[in-house]
């Protein structure tokens, strides 16, 4: 049975509108939180502007992680969106997972009538292993 994990609908809706927002280039951003329940995001740039891959600024990573840090939480995961191909990592995505433990969140906008439009992950050794993700509708969460 895959790992679970939790995240805000406002959260969700969030990514999804940063992806949209960003169209038709890809969007990136990270993910705050403990474990594998999502509390918090902070989008970032993408350094490449391009339809087909992404990289987020160092400056962008740096200041989630002294987010998190301040409310004791870290940085969990990444998420990014694929404009035109669906939520399943391509194999640059493969290729550059460097954090085993990390989530891995995409957003496909190409599948917008489908469940399977948000896919999370972790990404190693070339392999993908699929989450199962839990929209939740808690409240009162830092933001």
């Amino acid at each position: 049975m895959p790992e679970m994990m939790e995240i805000p609908g406002r959260i969700l809706d969030a990514i999804l509108s940063h992806a949209r927002a960003e169209l038709p280039n890809e969007c990136c951003g990270l993910l705050i939180g403990s474990g594998l329940t999502i509390e918090d995001l902070l989008p970032a740039r993408n350094l490449e502007a391009s339809p087909t891959s992404y990289v987020i600024d160092p400056i962008d990573h740096f200041a989630a992680i002294k987010t998190a840090r301040a409310s004791g939480r870290r940085v969990v995961g990444a998420y990014h969106s694929h404009p035109a191909t669906p939520a399943v990592p391509s194999a640059r995505d493969l290729a550059e997972a460097s954090v085993p433990d990390f989530v891995y969140l995409i957003v496909s906008l190409a599948e917008t009538n489908s469940d399977d439009s948000v896919r999370a992950y972790r990404l190693a050794e070339g392999r993908a292993t699929p989450l199962t993700i839990v929209v939740s509708t808690r409240i009162g969460l830092h933001r």
